[in-house]
């Protein structure tokens, strides 16, 4: 079951959109818990050496997950996911944004809006992500402070959390 792992990591300008596909070795089910679950959120989804704490997790259309990514000093990024589409192991949406510990946005940071597709594959899980921006100078502020280098960590945690699992 270990296939090549499938990474495609697209910026398109044009339509104000960051565009992953990522495959992971592991079947649909655990692969859906992994981004919806907070105890397994925070195994996974931020960069080491920082982690993620979930503060709150209301899985639900309307609902909310309110983490902080946590450095190794102890400096805490508030960050906050407003869940707007769930089908279960088919599609999941929210807007996201930058925030303080109680939720409140912070508006001099970029919001992003993701489609998260999920598709099984032959044993493996694909997972299409698509990150729409109001405007054009949010996608590249995202860029600039890091967002490719540090969400493919975290899909490399991902990946290490599921290799246990399997």
């Amino acid at each position: 079951m270990n296939k090549a792992i499938l990474f495609n990591f697209n910026v398109d300008k044009a339509n104000n959109q960051i565009k992953v596909e990522r495959s992971f070795n592991a079947p649909i089910e655990l692969v859906w818990s992994a981004w919806t679950v907070s105890e397994i959120l925070d195994q996974w989804w931020a960069p080491k050496p920082w982690v993620a704490e979930t503060k709150s997790l209301d899985f639900r259309e309307g609902g909310q997950w309110l983490y902080a990514m946590v450095s190794p000093v102890g400096e805490r990024q508030w960050c906050k996911a407003d869940y707007k589409e769930i089908k279960i192991q088919e599609t999941l949406s929210w807007l996201d944004a930058f925030c303080d510990e109680n939720g409140i946005e912070n508006e001099m940071k970029p919001r992003s809006f993701w489609v998260n597709k999920f598709i099984e594959h032959e044993g493996s899980t694909i997972v299409n992500i698509t990150m729409t921006h109001e405007k054009l100078e949010d996608l590249e502020m995202l860029i600039e402070m890091g967002f490719k280098e540090g969400f493919t960590a975290g899909l490399e945690n991902l990946d290490h959390y599921l290799q246990n699992l399997t």
